[in-house]
C-alpha cells in the first residue's frame, strides 16, 4: 500500500501534467463547448418565446382559438371545407403507460378538413392491436380511423414496413401524409398548423417537429432528456432546418404515390431508419425541410425507465449512423460520428481534470504545505473556476429553454393538465450530461464494429448501409426485451384493455376532457 506522501506526490504530479499546454487546451475547449451549447439554447429559446408572445397577443386581441390558428377567420365554414385531406399513419408496437393518452391526443385533433387515421401493427398478437381497437370503438362515427395488420418485414425495418403498408392504404384524395410515432402527444391544432405551412409553401418536402422529454426521475430518463436537448437547437429554427425527427413527419402524399426522389424504394429496399433515409434523400435532391415553432410535443418518459433501457436506446441511436443511402451520405455520417465522439469526450475530459485539480488543491491546503515546498502549478485550478462558470451558464440556458418549451406546450394545449419543470433535478441533469457524453463514443464504436442491433426483439444486420438480414429467432445471449426503451411498453402477449368510457359528442365537453390520462385495466 503506497504511503500518503506518495499519493500526495502522485496527485500533485498528475495535476501538474494537466496544467501543461495540452491540458490547458482541453480545459479551454470544454469551456467553449459549454458556451456554444448555452448560446444555441438561448437562440432556440428566443424562437419558442416569440411564438408564445404571438399566441398571447392574438388571444388578447380577441382570438380565443389562437392556439389552433393565427387568424380566427380561418375557422369559418367556407375556409374549413376547402382544407386538404390529410392521412395520419402511425406504426404501433406494444402498449405502455402513456400510449392511451398519446393516442387520444392524436385522434381528437381539431383539424377541420378531411382526416383519416391509419394505425398499423405487425400482428394481432401485438398488445397495441387490442388497445387501439378498443379506443377506436369509443370514437366510432366521430373519427375516421382503422387498424391495419402489416405482417412481418423482410427487406426493411418493421417500422418502415408498417409505414409503407399504411401509405398503400391511404385515401386516394389525400394531399398530405403525416407520420407519427405512438409516443407523440399532439396539441389540438398541431395537424392544422403543419398543414397550413405546407399550403403556404408547396416547396416544402418534409415538415417535422421535436419532442420535449419529461424525465420520470431516474438517471436513465435524465440521460434521455440530456441526449435530446442539444438536438433541439436544430428544430427550433422556426423554418428551414437540416434535421429530421421520425416521430413527426408531414410529406406530400403524391411523393409516395409516384415514388418521387425514390422515397418509397429507398425506404423499402434495406431502409433501417425512416428519418435518416428521408433526410439523406432530401439532401441529395436539395429538398426543403422545415420545422414550425409550434411543432414541439410533450414526451413523458416511462416511470420505470432504468439505466439498462437508456443504454439500449443509445445503442440504437448510434447505430443509425451506420446506415446510409449514398456515398456522400456515408461520408457525412462518418464525419458526424467522428465529430460527435470528439465533442463528447472533449466535454467530459475537462471535468475529470477539474476533479484532480480540486483534489490536489484540497490536499495541498489540508497538509499545510507552503508554496515554496511545492512545484504545483495553480494555472489549471484557475481554469476550474472558469469551467464552473461556463457550466452554470450552460445549465441555466438549458433550464430556460425547457421552461419556455413547457410554457409553449401549455399554451398550445390549454385543456390539458399544465406541465411544469418544478420537479426537474438539475444535479441529475448535470450527472446525466457527463454519463451520456462519456458513453456515446463507446456505444458508437461498438455499433460501428458490430453492424447489427436488437430493436424491439428483432435483430437487424447491415451491409453497405442497408439491412441485409433480419433475424427474429431469439438466442440465450440476445433475448427479445419485454419492454421498449422509453415508454416501458409491453411488447408481447395480450395486455389488459384500456377501460371503456363513453365518448361525449358535445364539442365543449370533449374539449375539456378528451386528453385526460386514462388507465388501462
Amino acid at each position: 500500500m503506497p504511503s500518503l506522501d506518495s499519493l500526495d506526490s502522485f496527485l500533485f504530479s498528475l495535476s501538474s501534467e494537466f496544467s501543461s499546454p495540452l491540458g490547458y487546451f482541453i480545459q479551454i475547449q470544454g469551456c467553449v463547448i459549454c458556451l456554444l451549447l448555452a448560446f444555441g439554447w438561448v437562440a432556440a429559446a428566443y424562437v419558442r418565446r416569440r411564438e408564445i408572445k404571438r399566441i398571447r397577443r392574438s388571444l388578447k386581441n380577441g382570438n380565443s382559438f389562437a392556439f389552433i390558428c393565427q387568424d380566427i377567420n380561418e375557422l369559418e365554414h367556407s375556409n374549413q371545407v376547402n382544407l386538404p385531406r390529410v392521412t395520419v399513419i402511425m406504426p404501433l408496437k406494444g402498449f405502455g403507460e402513456h400510449n392511451l393518452h398519446n393516442w387520444r391526443s392524436q385522434l381528437t385533433s381539431l383539424y377541420g378538413g378531411p382526416l383519416e387515421f391509419i394505425l398499423v401493427v405487425e400482428s394481432t398478437e401485438d398488445p397495441a392491436y387490442h388497445s387501439i381497437s378498443r379506443l377506436i370503438s369509443e370514437f366510432e362515427g366521430s373519427v375516421d380511423a382503422r387498424v391495419l395488420v402489416a405482417g412481418l418485414s423482410t427487406t426493411c425495418s418493421q417500422k418502415i414496413h408498417n409505414q409503407l403498408v399504411g401509405v398503400e392504404s391511404m385515401h386516394k384524395d389525400s394531399k398530405y401524409v403525416l407520420f407519427l410515432d405512438d409516443d407523440v402527444r399532439l396539441h389540438p391544432g398541431s395537424i392544422g398548423s403543419l398543414t397550413l405551412e405546407m399550403e403556404k409553401n408547396p416547396e416544402i418536402f418534409i415538415q417535422t417537429g421535436y419532442p420535449l422529454d419529461l424525465p420520470s426521475g431516474s438517471l436513465g430518463s435524465y440521460c434521455i432528456y440530456e441526449y435530446h436537448m442539444p438536438c433541439s437547437m436544430g428544430f427550433a429554427t422556426g423554418g428551414k432546418t437540416f434535421f429530421l425527427w421520425g416521430g413527426c413527419m408531414m410529406m406530400h402524399a403524391e411523393d409516395f404515390r409516384q415514388d418521387n426522389c425514390g422515397v418509397v424504394s429507398e425506404l423499402k429496399n434495406g431502409g433501417y431508419s425512416d428519418d435518416m433515409t428521408l433526410a439523406a434523400i432530401s439532401s441529395a435532391h436539395k429538398k426543403l425541410i422545415t420545422s414550425p415553432p409550434v411543432a414541439v410535443f410533450p414526451h413523458p418518459l416511462a416511470t420505470d425507465l432504468n439505466f439498462g433501457r437508456y443504454w439500449n436506446y443509445l445503442r440504437k441511436q448510434t447505430f443509425v449512423l451506420e446506415s446510409y443511402t449514398t456515398r456522400v451520405n456515408r461520408v457525412m455520417n462518418r464525419a458526424l460520428f467522428a465529430v460527435h465522439c470528439y465533442l463528447s469526450w472533449g466535454f467530459v475530459s475537462p471535468f475529470v481534470m477539474a476533479i484532480v485539480h480540486v483534489a490536489a488543491a484540497i490536499q495541498f491546503h489540508y497538509k499545510g504545505y507552503s508554496r515554496d515546498e511545492m512545484t504545483y502549478n495553480f494555472g489549471g485550478l484557475s481554469l476550474v473556476y472558469v469551467l464552473f462558470i461556463c457550466t452554470f451558464l450552460e445549465l441555466l440556458s438549458m433550464w430556460n429553454l425547457t421552461r419556455i418549451e413547457v410554457q409553449l406546450c401549455n399554451v398550445l394545449s390549454p385543456e390539458a393538465p399544465p406541465l411544469s419543470i418544478i420537479n426537474y433535478n438539475w444535479c441529475l441533469v448535470f450527472i446525466a450530461m457527463l454519463v451520456d457524453n462519456f458513453l456515446y463514443p463507446i456505444s458508437a464504436i461498438r455499433s460501428h464494429f458490430s453492424q447489427s442491433i436488437n430493436w424491439s426483439g428483432i435483430r437487424y444486420y447491415l451491409k453497405d448501409g442497408k439491412i441485409c438480414k433480419i433475424d427474429r429467432t431469439p438466442t440465450n445471449k440476445d433475448m427479445p426485451p419485454v419492454f421498449t426503451d422509453l415508454g416501458g411498453k409491453h411488447l408481447y402477449g395480450r395486455i389488459g384493455f384500456p377501460s371503456k368510457e363513453s365518448f361525449l359528442s358535445s364539442l365543449s365537453k370533449t374539449f375539456a376532457k378528451w386528453r385526460q390520462p386514462k388507465r388501462s385495466e
